[in-house]
């Protein structure tokens, strides 16, 4: 018989972090909250960081970003909706995807689908980024 999994306790450190989280729209990796947290954990670790963003993310509490960069994205946000990761600078940010949720819902065999989740990053150059390139191919 398999043992029950013991609960997890509501840490104060894990109570920090996603009122971090939650007051940003920036998508931050696990560094940026390390950085941020350390003022008043002085003995946190960066292993600490990404085991209560795992715990985090298992309740549903957040969501992982996942991005062509070096590090995972967390966003407080879990509601269904994409993002658009750029490349170049690095940024993350929501993406409105009108009706995305109502089109795969509907089914081809008369009853809707039940969605539980979506996980869509789109990627590329993000238009400041573009932009940016533009002026410096002009100035050659």
């Amino acid at each position: 018989m398999a043992k029950p999994s013991k609960p997890v306790r509501n840490t104060r450190q894990r109570k920090y972090m996603l009122e971090l989280l939650q007051s940003t729209k920036s998508h931050p990796n696990a560094f940026w909250l390390y950085e941020r947290m350390r003022p008043a954990f002085p003995n946190l670790s960066l292993s600490t960081v990404y085991r209560n963003l795992n715990i985090l993310e298992t309740q549903g509490t957040i969501q992982r970003v996942v991005c062509g960069g070096a590090f995972e994205r967390y966003d407080a946000d879990t509601s269904m909706h994409s993002h658009f990761y750029c490349r170049e600078c690095g940024s993350v940010y929501d993406i409105d995807t009108d009706n995305a949720e109502q089109k795969a819902m509907e089914s081809t065999h008369g009853h809707p689908h039940q969605l539980e989740g979506c996980h869509i990053t789109f990627y590329g150059i993000c238009g400041n980024c573009t932009a940016k390139n533009n002026d410096k191919e002009d100035m050659l």
